[in-house]
């Protein structure tokens, strides 16, 4: 079979399909060299294709890295779409807080590069990394929201929930990607979780149960 028939035969790769590997490869990449050092050639590389077509798919690094931004905040948004709906609030704040903790876990690279875009953005672009921290934020009032209780909780109760789940997950990223000791980080998830129902208990006056 000559050369212009066997590329009858290659299997053409979609662009969408290339944006998603660009994505993954910036996340490794920018995990491992920062942000300064995540060159085009670089996630490229990390994507196994040429950097032309990286180039084709997006106009500008700035470009990627916005995709790699809403990657991101789609992933603490499947977090929160997997919580319960008919979770009473202890247990929603719970699942809440294990699921991100989860999605840190799950890769120290992704936790490193969430860590650092936010981080950069914020130096960079102002708003741009607020927003994506103010996003997940929201994302969990309106899941806590969402709780049934039996008793009304206010608006400002559920800021503050959401605001020390942040809290307690930002702090677990944190030594997670600092020390990446997978066995102690387990533990760490079981005592930062008893510490968000302990405190819940105390803030909302009532018994586990009943929340």
């Amino acid at each position: 079979m000559d050369a212009l028939h066997r590329e009858e035969f290659v299997p053409r790769i979609s662009v969408a399909q290339r944006r998603s590997d660009f994505i993954n490869a910036a996340v490794e990449v920018i995990a491992i060299h920062g942000i300064e050092g995540a060159t085009t050639r670089r996630i490229a590389e990390q994507a196994q294709a040429n950097l032309a077509m990286l180039h084709y798919c997006y106009d500008s690094k700035e470009d990627l890295f916005a995709d790699v931004y809403d990657f991101v905040a789609g992933r603490f948004r499947e977090v929160a779409k997997s919580s319960d709906p008919h979770s009473n609030l202890m247990d929603t704040a719970r699942q809440l807080l294990r699921g991100v903790m989860e999605c840190y876990l799950e890769s120290a690279n992704f936790t490193a590069a969430t860590l650092e875009l936010i981080s950069w953005a914020r130096r960079q672009h102002g708003d741009r990394g607020i927003a994506v921290y103010d996003q997940a934020l929201e994302t969990a009032r309106a899941v806590l929201r969402g709780a049934t209780s039996d008793h009304s909780v206010e608006p400002e109760t559920i800021d503050q929930i959401a605001y020390v789940i942040a809290t307690l997950a930002d702090g677990f990223a944190l030594n997670w990607m600092t020390y990446g000791d997978r066995s102690a980080a387990t533990e760490q998830m079981e005592i930062a979780t008893s510490v968000l129902e302990n405190w819940l208990t105390v803030r909302l006056g009532s018994t586990p149960a009943a929340l």
